[in-house]
Parts: C-alpha cells; sequence; structure tokens
C-alpha cells in the first residue's frame, strides 16, 4: 500500500512564500479539508505522516460511511480521497511533523524525516487519536480479522459469534450493549473486581441477559486460523489462565489523540485533546483549527472527521478573508488570476442566483 501512496505523490516544488493552509494529518478530515481548501483555491499542503490515511487505512471493509451501499475497502476510501484532493491541486508530504511554532505568523512546521521547515499561514490540525492497544504480540497479527477498536463500525460483522470486550469504563460497557444487539454473547475482561463506568452504564449492563463479566483478568493471547476463535485470559489473583472461544475481541480501553507535538502550543484539555472555542473548531491560537479525533472524543467516526475537516476549510477560508494580519491581496496569487474582491462578488452574486431559484420553487409549491 505504502508503494502505491508514494507512486501518486505530488512532487513538492520550492517553497517561495508561505502556503495558505498547512494540513497536519491525512484520516477523513485532513483529506477533506484539503479538498475544501484546494478547491476554493488556496495553496494547500497536507503533511500526512508515515501512515497516510489514519486508522482507516488499517481497517477492511467500511459499511458506515455514506455512499457506499456495498460497503468500501478501507485503504480504498483513504486513496480516493487522497486522489480527489491531488486533483484540486493539493500538495502532499509523506512525513511526520516534529515541531510546530504557533506562537508568530507565518506559522512554521518542521518535519522530521526531511528537517524541512514549511511556512503558512493558517494551519488545520487533523492528527487524529489512536486506540490503546492490549500490547501483546498476537493483537497486530490479528488486527482487521477479528480484533476491532469501534463496536460501531464493526459490530454488524460479528453476528451470532461469542464475543469478548476489554475494559471497565463507559466506552466498553457502551461497545458490550450495543454488540448484543449482534452478537450471540459478550463477555467484559476487566482488570479489577469493579467497574469505572458511570452507575446507569453498569446498570444497563448487568441487566442485559447476553453480558457476562470476567473480573481480575486481562488477555494474554489471541489464537485463530485466519480469523480469531480463542482468546486465552489470565487471573490476576490465581494466575490461573483459560481458553475462551470468541468470533471477535473488541479492546475498548481508551484513546489517546496523538498531539503530544502541540503541547505549549494549543490549549489541551485533561485528556491531551484540542480545546476548540465557539463550536467552530478554533483552537487558541488565532489561525490554527482542529478537525476530527483528535478533538472529538465522543464520536469518533469516519463520516464525522470527515465533516469537521469540511467545517475547518470552510473557516480557514473565512478567516484568511477577514484577519487584519494577512494580506488578502496576496491570497491565491499563485492558482488565480481573478483578484479578491471579483471573487466575494461572484460568491455574492451566486447567493443572490440561489435564493432566487428556491424562492421559485417555495412559489411553485405553494409554499411561499
Amino acid at each position: 500500500m505504502n508503494g502505491d501512496l508514494n507512486e501518486t505523490t505530488t512532487k513538492l516544488k520550492p517553497q517561495q512564500e508561505p502556503y495558505d493552509v498547512i494540513i497536519i494529518g491525512s484520516g477523513p478530515a485532513g483529506y477533506t479539508a484539503g479538498i475544501y481548501t484546494s478547491r476554493a483555491k488556496l495553496r494547500t499542503l497536507i503533511i500526512s505522516g508515515i501512515l497516510p490515511g489514519g486508522q482507516l487505512i488499517t481497517t477492511s471493509e467500511v459499511e458506515n460511511y455514506p455512499g457506499f451501499p456495498n460497503g468500501v475497502f478501507g485503504p480504498e476510501l483513504m486513496m480516493d480521497m487522497r486522489k480527489q484532493a491531488e486533483r484540486f491541486g493539493t500538495i502532499i508530504v509523506e512525513d511526520e511533523v516534529s515541531s510546530v511554532d504557533f506562537k508568530r505568523r507565518p506559522f512554521k512546521i518542521t518535519t522530521s524525516n526531511t528537517q524541512e521547515i514549511y511556512e503558512s499561514k493558517s494551519v488545520i490540525v487533523a492528527t487524529g487519536a489512536s486506540p490503546r492497544k492490549l500490547g501483546i504480540k498476537s493483537e497486530q497479527l490479528f488486527a482487521g480479522r477479528g480484533v476491532s477498536y469501534c463496536a460501531t463500525c464493526d459490530g454488524p460483522f460479528f453476528k451470532a459469534e461469542d464475543i469478548i470486550v476489554v475494559g471497565g469504563g463507559d466506552t466498553a460497557l457502551e461497545e458490550a450493549i450495543f454488540l448484543t444487539k449482534f452478537a450471540k454473547s459478550v463477555k467484559i475482561v476487566h482488570r479489577r473486581d469493579s467497574l469505572r463506568a458511570s452507575k446507569i452504564m453498569q446498570d444497563k449492563a448487568y441487566q442485559n441477559p447476553k453480558i457476562e463479566f470476567v473480573w481480575n483478568s486481562i488477555v494474554t493471547d489471541i489464537r485463530g486460523n485466519n480469523r480469531i476463535n480463542m482468546v486465552v485470559i489470565k487471573n490476576l489473583i490465581n494466575g490461573n489462565e483459560q481458553k475462551l472461544a470468541a468470533g471477535g475481541l473488541f479492546v475498548a480501553i481508551g484513546h489517546d489523540p496523538n498531539t503530544s507535538i502541540f503541547r505549549g502550543q494549543l490549549e489541551l484539555d485533561e485528556k491531551g485533546y484540542i480545546v476548540v472555542k465557539d463550536h467552530i473548531l478554533v483552537t487558541s491560537a488565532e489561525g490554527v483549527f482542529a478537525a476530527g479525533d483528535v478533538h472529538d472524543h465522543r464520536y469518533r467516526q469516519a463520516v464525522t472527521a470527515a465533516g469537521f475537516g469540511c467545517m475547518a476549510a470552510l473557516e480557514v477560508e473565512r478567516w484568511l478573508l477577514s484577519s487584519s494580519s494577512v494580506d488578502c491581496d496576496t491570497i491565491n496569487t499563485t492558482t488565480t488570476d481573478a483578484p479578491v474582491a471579483t471573487r466575494i462578488e461572484s460568491t455574492a452574486t451566486l447567493a443572490n442566483i440561489i435564493s432566487y431559484n428556491y424562492l421559485i420553487i417555495l412559489v411553485i409549491t405553494g409554499l411561499a
């Protein structure tokens, strides 16, 4: 997969002036943002990271992304998003960001492999979050073959299976309850003898006849052929091991936002997620916006990440046009001959046309 990505990478030309926007990250949020900013004729650079595509690059079939009635292969969806962004002129660099300077403009972003320093008038942070892993060797071996980190994404693939969920918080119980819609049985394996989840979630789980608890235990091994068929757990009190038949293993022990390089540059909450203000994805640094799982610890879906990418791109465009610290006359000079005033006038004209057509529709339907 990486070979294909390298072959399609747009070659970076020497930078003559700061980019209009640099997007850090290349999952659904990053690629969607790139599509929107490039179509708006903003000079756009995506620094994709070493594994372009985010979590979906390691996902097999995706059934809940709109527009694909038969589902879509995760890496294929990410490749198509990438190609769409490149089609409109987005430049993509496959490297990781080692440091950022959001204290002054133009913003400076340094990459780790090439040690390049890129400058930009605005930034969209779309680095996402990573699910916490069990840390056992077989976990990676069965990733996408029975091991999952998202019940909402993958639950329907496990109909009539015996499923194991690891964790003891609200997320683990929410996932376990959701999985009972499809599973034959659900066992929750927790390393303690009591749950961390809220009382209401505990009550729901205890009352569900399909859910059983395995206390004071951890998963030590995952076994199977092409897919999981067994999970080995160890009791932390007496050291005894037992083998549990399982068609799926859902790890629900939390997520960690990929925000370590932004400490001291952006305001983060107690869990490390970027704090956004006014519900419009504005961070604590003016001109820097956040999109996707890097700030969203509630939904964590590909479609919501893409939506946040769209929102962040629109906010960037508005901010670049309105910010007194940005010379708007220079925006888009490398991509369009039309001055900003002309584009604003064209946008207003288009809005008038849309409003006029909408009024005609209302009159025809008798709703005006």
